[in-house]
Formats: C-alpha cells, structure tokens, sequence
C-alpha cells in the first residue's frame, strides 16, 4: 500500500529544519518548492498572463521566486504584496525578483496565485487582506493556492473567513497537510498536486490512504485458508446480508451468516448456521467475526454482542454493536476494529469518557482508552490506532451518502481481516476498495450494486 505522510504545520517545520541542518540554506530550499509549483503554474498558464499575490513570510517569498520563473518563462506577470517581506528568505526573493510589486490592484487577467499566507497560518485574515484576496481571486479566470490557501488552517482544514475563493488547483509543499484531506477547507481546493522539496520521513506521521497491493489467491490455497468469516444477524437481517454480499467479494474464502433462523432472502452461495451462538463461534476455522449489522439494541442482541466479544478471534464492531458496548464489555484482547459513523463515534466518546472535538481526535482518543482501532467514518474518513498512527482517506464519492453503504464498508473490512490482514491495515484496504467500488458503480446506486461492485475494485489492486 502506497503511504504518503500527511504533516501537521509543527512536524513540517520540524522537516524543514532537518534540511537546514544538513545543510540546505532557507533560500534554496525556497528556489527549489517554488521552482516546482513554477513548473506547475507554467503548464496551466500555458502562455497566459499570471499575478501572484505574496505575503510577509516565507510563502510569500515563494511567490516572488514563482513569479520571477514564470517571468523568465515568458509570461507577463503582476505581483502583488500588501505587506513588506518580514523573513529574510523573503526579502531576498524578492530582490531576485527585481521587478515592480504593487501594494494593492484591481489586476484583472487569467491566472492568479495566492501566495499571501500558507500552512503556518492559525487566524483569520485581517479585513483588507480577506478583500483583497476575493477581489483579486473573483477577477480571474483560473486560480491556484500555493501550499495552502490563505484562510484555511493547516493542521484541521477549518476556513477561518467567510467568502473565501474557491481554487482550481492546490499545489501542497514538501508534504500534504490535514487541510488538504479534510473538510470543510478541502472543498476549495479544487485539484491538488504534491510539489516534493525532498522531506525526509517523519516520525509519527500520519499518512494517507493509497490503492493497496493485494494478491491472488495462493495456488493451493481453500476456502478456510483464504479466511472463514462469520457474519453475526439480528433483528433485522438485510443489514447482515448486504455485509454479507460485501465480504464475499471482498477476498474471503467463505462467508457464513450466524443466525437463529434462515431468512428467506438468502442467496444459495451464502451459507446459515443456525446453531446458537456460542456454539457456532467455537468453530476454530473462524477468522473473523462481524457482528452490529441490523443487530439490534435489546437484551438478545446485547447477549449475542457478549458472546461475540468472548470468543471471536477477530472482531469487527458495526452499527448497533457500537451503541451497546460499554467499557466493562471489553476484557479479553483481541484483533478488534470499530467502524462508527459520528452519531456512534460520539455515543462511544460518551461511553468512554473521551472529550474531543474532530473526528480525527475523537477517533485517537478512543483507540487509545478503548484499545480498538478506529474506522471513524464520514465524509473524511480516518483510521486511528491504540498506539497513535493515523491515516486520512482522499474524498470518496459523495453518492456513498445513502443508507447501507456502511454495512458494504462492514462486510469489506471483516473480510480483509479474515484473510489475515491486522485491524489498520484491513480498514484503510477497505476504505479504498469501499471508494472504488463506488467510483465504479456511477451515480445513484443501490448498496446492493455497491456490493456487486467490490470485486471490481479488488481485481484493480491486484
């Protein structure tokens, strides 16, 4: 699986400084980010006029040196600073610079680069530089942010003006920042293109979810060696055969429904076991459990979930599950991975005694108290793990937004976890398979065509 770290605004500046200290100096490392974002600009510009718009620090020194390439380039360029440079980086691009710079304009022309303020930004604008900003973004045809647009903070991806413009295209620095990945900031950055300055790995970091590398099947391989997971029904069993449906396509080898009854609805291909509960979970070719999907919130659907919780040998915890489960329930260590949408990653907060404000940080704080890792579902997704890692999901479509979809995402994950994959990995599998299913099943779709789409998705990370 491809892992590109996501950098909060400190660890950059931490990254930066590690190049410093190997010897780069402040204005190389500047020639060479904003020389790629040049290169970047160039292409979309495509001969047009640019005005670049910088601020005091040292995003507003990469404007000056984009501006200077784009001008050796042969584009006619207008920059413009309503601040003098503070950083002495910025002060020496823009003597390289060398040409005429405008404290304010009514510019009008094609391209436009906002280099006013970047990732180290944590306020709003000041009046006259917010209006300045929209005047200028409104009287151009095409616009780019410069690492992060002004007004978006780095570290949540919260807009902190109102009328922020929105950009065609984001060309992020060294590294992603949270804001490129999460919402509401990311809605205004259009495209989004990673500039690489050679950052080295950063410990700690979070990273973001990318195609996995999945295989077939070994050649000698049979349904229990590919992975046997059981799918615990309730009260209302559609929920469990969607999931079902899922996991099926999803690498299992066998996927069977633990139920008191057969429903009628069941396909020939998925199997019921119909013995109690205890029972069937003693069968020690089980992988996998799944267990929440139209489970129910009474006493029997509060037992089935104890019962689950002591004997599976990997557990995934979905929909009711999640509204049931209470610290004390949680004794034995197992592989075990929770997939709450907010309502339920709140109601768990509660139960938990977790006080947080993001997703992101609710999904930490309750890996970490609870020892489960965390599949915080939305429309930015994220993992989280008892000892700290993160991974951000890139935007699924938004067609996703339809009841069901959720038991999908449930039937993938248990799935990869029982063909052998740890908790983390299995969820941020899931949730690109989850999103390329999507992608493939257009617009509008049913969480039944959803399913039938999974395999579709697998058979592209192979």
């Amino acid at each position: 699986m491809t892992a590109a770290q996501v950098l909060t605004a400190n660890q950059m500046r931490a990254a930066e400084q590690a190049l410093f200290d190997a010897g780069t100096s402040v204005s190389d490392l500047m020639e060479v980010a904003a020389g790629g974002a040049a290169e970047w600009i160039r292409r979309v510009a495509a001969g047009r006029a640019v005005t670049v718009l910088c601020g005091p620090g040292n995003n507003g020194g990469d404007g000056y040196v984009i501006a200077r390439c784009l001008r050796e380039a042969g584009h006619a360029v207008t920059v413009i600073a309503p601040l003098e440079p503070a950083t002495q980086a910025a002060k020496d691009a823009r003597q390289r610079w060398g040409g005429a710079v405008s404290t304010s304009g009514k510019t009008a022309g094609d391209v436009f680069v906002d280099c006013l303020f970047g990732s180290g930004l944590a306020r709003p604008l000041v009046a006259e530089h917010a209006l300045l900003l929209r005047d200028l973004a409104a009287r151009h045809r095409y616009r780019v942010a410069v690492d992060v647009p002004s007004g978006v903070a780095s570290d949540s991806g919260a807009v902190l003006n109102d009328r922020l413009p929105a950009y065609d295209l984001t060309l992020a620095l060294g590294a992603w920042k949270f804001a490129h990945w999460s919402l509401p900031g990311r809605a205004l950055m259009g495209q989004m293109r990673l500039v690489p300055i050679g950052i080295g790995q950063v410990d700690g970091a979070a990273q973001l979810i990318g195609k996995p590398r999945l295989s077939a099947p070994a050649a000698d391989s049979h349904k229990y060696r590919r992975g046997l997971l059981g799918i615990v029904g309730g009260a209302m069993p559609g929920a469990g055969l969607l999931a079902a449906a899922a996991a099926q396509r999803a690498g299992a080898g066998y996927v069977k429904l633990i139920a008191p009854t057969a429903d009628p609805r069941t396909p020939p291909d998925i199997v019921t076991d119909t013995a109690p509960l205890a029972k069937a979970l003693a069968d020690p070719r089980l992988a996998a459990i799944l267990v929440g999907p139209g489970l129910g919130r009474d006493a029997a659907a509060r037992a089935m979930l104890s019962e689950s919780l002591a004997h599976a040998p990997a557990l995934v915890l979905d929909a009711d599950a999640l509204m049931l489960l209470v610290p004390a329930m949680l004794g034995r260590p197992l592989p075990m991975l929770a997939t709450p949408h907010d309502g339920e990653l709140d109601a768990l907060c509660r139960s938990f005694g977790v006080i947080a404000e993001s997703r992101r940080e609710k999904a930490l704080a309750l890996a970490r108290v609870s020892g489960m890792v965390v599949l915080a579902k939305g429309p930015d997704s994220c993992v989280a793990t008892p000892d700290g890692r993160l991974a951000l999901a890139p935007p699924a479509p938004s067609w996703l937004s339809v009841a069901g979809t959720g038991d999908v995402l449930a039937g993938i994950v248990a799935s990869r976890m029982a063909t052998g994959a740890d908790p983390f990995i299995a969820a941020c599998e899931a949730l690109w398979l989850h999103s390329e299913a999507a992608r493939r099943a257009g617009a509008a779709f049913t969480p039944s065509q959803l399913a039938e789409r999974v395999s579709e998705a697998l058979a592209a990370s192979l």
